[in-house]
């Protein structure tokens, strides 16, 4: 068998699957049941064309959960596996799901004791939706099947038909991958999910993205300012977390040609900072400034704006600069 499971078969697991299934305390998805999904690495469980009407699965390891008094069930795919679609209806599309199930004769009536990729196939409608899935059955991929599709007349077209549901997992205290579907409540305070492009962490009531340390950017100057100003190098902010605040940093300098005259109303900026780098109240802050410290507002509407000194010359700093993100 190339779809194998552990502690399901009634005459014990042999050693082989247990060094091949995802053993272990996996994530929790409430007291008693576990979260399904994919282990991650390399291919795993992907899915490609093989012929006009099938479509191959490649290896791969997952976590089944079955009903709570069931548990769940760790499963490895060692060979890729073939799956045949079958012909579209003659009048609507469909949605089928590939899915992998797990059979269980004390859960269920099937019958069997087994582990297996299939195909659950979907209603054809005029905006078909996927099939509503047999329990123990874990969704991997699903397959639009157009209208009046076969072999004879081309097959189905791999590069738009197949849509990703894998959904990931990890051991328990690992950072859950990102996959299909953001939107599930974490199972404990403390647990932790991949965003796609950075970490949230599930506070017991929501996810709350932990906000990584950025990579700094300049911004364009507004019309008769130049980047260097007092040698402080090109003007450049970035996103900190400091204390479980959000902060914005700034380092580098401008300058311009006229003694206690910034150009374009004394506002550095050529465009205001995207809204996730403006301050929640207006802020106020002292910079070094050509002959004179002057203040420069942080305002809400994503602009600074220096307030001048008559004994300003042509330059201000802003390295050192930094105020909360947050109200």
């Amino acid at each position: 068998m190339t779809v194998r499971t552990g502690w399901l078969l009634p005459n014990g697991q042999t050693r082989e699957d247990t060094r091949l299934s995802p053993l272990g305390a996996m994530a929790p998805e409430t007291a008693m049941t576990t979260r399904d999904g994919v282990i991650a690495g390399g291919t795993a469980l992907n899915a490609t064309g093989a012929g006009a009407m099938q479509v191959q699965i490649a290896v791969g390891r997952a976590v089944v959960q079955g009903t709570e008094p069931q548990g769940s069930y760790p499963v490895v795919v060692t060979a890729p596996e073939t799956l045949t679609v079958a012909d579209g209806n003659a009048a609507n599309a469909r949605i089928d799901s590939v899915v992998l199930r797990v059979y269980d004769e004390l859960y269920d009536t099937s019958g069997q004791t087994l582990a297996r990729i299939e195909l659950v196939q979907g209603a054809a409608n005029a905006s078909p939706n996927p099939p509503t899935l047999p329990p123990a059955a874990l969704r991997l991929w699903d397959i639009t099947v157009p209208a009046g599709v076969s072999a004879g007349t081309g097959g189905i077209t791999w590069a738009s038909a197949l849509a990703d549901r894998r959904r990931f997992t990890a051991a328990y205290g690992g950072i859950i991958p990102r996959g299909w579907g953001l939107s599930f409540n974490g199972a404990y305070p403390g647990q932790y999910r991949d965003n796609g492009s950075g970490l949230d962490r599930w506070d017991g009531t929501a996810w709350q993205t932990l906000d990584p340390v950025i990579g700094w950017t300049a911004p364009a100057l507004a019309a008769g300012y130049t980047n260097g100003g007092n040698s402080q190098g090109t003007l450049r902010y970035r996103r900190i977390l400091l204390g479980g605040v959000l902060h914005l940093q700034w380092r580098g300098g401008v300058s311009w040609t006229t003694n206690a005259t910034p150009p374009a109303s004394g506002q550095p900026l050529a465009a205001p900072l995207p809204a996730a780098a403006r301050p929640a109240l207006h802020t106020s802050a002292s910079i070094a400034a050509g002959g004179v410290p002057i203040k420069v507002d942080c305002q809400t509407n994503g602009h600074l704006k220096f307030i001048g000194s008559p004994s300003l010359t042509t330059w201000a700093a802003l390295s050192g600069l930094i105020y909360p993100l947050d109200a």
